[in-house]
């Protein structure tokens, strides 16, 4: 039976407006690729050109001379724009699923320029992971200021590493995180709970459903201060990580055995520091 919830402006059929066409799928889905890939380029770009700083002053902490300098208004910003780019290159994937369907709920209502709520939705969504950024670039800022940064942009006590991989790894058995993963692998039920009409609406769930993926994230995106802020190749498990959880057939038993192993190798660092 077909399921249909009653909005402003008419009554929505949710199984038609999921059907998409594929030129317009084909579209959303080649943009979210490119997006991707040019985050990830910009990533390795980024990599390749810190990879001779980090060197250097590897070279310099080994001989005991320290490289310590306070950032500058220029380094937070890099540092969020860093950031920024990262989330973007990580969580783009994962919100396909939530663009495709919320592009196929707009066509059906025939509003005017509906095409340009899809693009809207997705600027909400990474609204919140900019705000995440924001914390994160914080975060590293402490760290460096503590002088417990080291060159590869990793915590270098491991008692700060094994504690922020125990509180991930707490925090992957929570009920939030539950709930969280729950409405990220529910589109469906989410536009039929929350949907908004016009432009501001769009906005408005694209915000709301990327704090609910910023619950579900956080603490995984945390996991880069241990492994190290740009190793692109925990960025990428991380992220596949992710996408297995949101969208795999598997994902919602992902979580707890995940959790219990972050938190294992935190306990781990703790006592092998202690």
């Amino acid at each position: 039976m077909a399921s249909t919830r009653r909005f402003p402006g008419g009554v929505l059929n949710w199984p038609t407006a999921a059907g998409l066409a594929s030129r317009d799928r084909i579209l959303i889905s080649s943009c979210v690729v490119l997006i991707t890939a040019m985050a990830w380029f910009y990533l390795i770009h980024l990599d390749r050109q810190m990879s001779a700083s980090m060197e250097y002053e590897q070279k310099m902490a080994a001989m005991g001379m320290t490289m310590h300098q306070p950032w500058s208004a220029a380094d937070a910003l890099f540092t969020f724009a860093m950031w920024v780019v990262m989330m973007v290159g990580m969580m783009a994937a994962s919100v396909m699923p939530m663009l495709l369907l919320f592009a196929g709920s707009n066509a059906s209502r025939g509003e005017d320029l509906a095409w340009l709520n899809v693009p809207i939705f997705g600027l909400g969504y990474f609204t919140a992971w900019a705000g995440f950024s924001v914390v994160a670039t914080a975060a590293q800022w402490a760290l460096h200021q503590a002088a417990m940064l080291s060159p590869a942009m990793s915590a270098s006590s491991p008692r700060v590493a094994g504690g922020i991989l125990l509180a991930a790894g707490v925090y992957q058995l929570t009920p939030w995180k539950g709930r969280c993963l729950t409405h990220c692998r529910s589109p469906l039920g989410f536009l039929m709970t929350n949907w908004r009409d016009g432009k501001l609406g769009a906005i408005r769930m694209g915000m709301h459903h990327g704090a609910y993926c910023l619950g579900c994230c956080w603490a995984l995106m945390g996991v880069l201060f241990v492994v190290g802020v740009m190793n692109l190749s925990w960025v990428a498990v991380l992220a596949v990580f992710v996408l297995l959880e949101k969208i795999g057939p598997s994902g919602a038993i992902l979580a707890r055995p995940s959790g219990a192993v972050i938190a294992a190798c935190g306990i781990f660092l703790i006592a092998k520091s202690a």
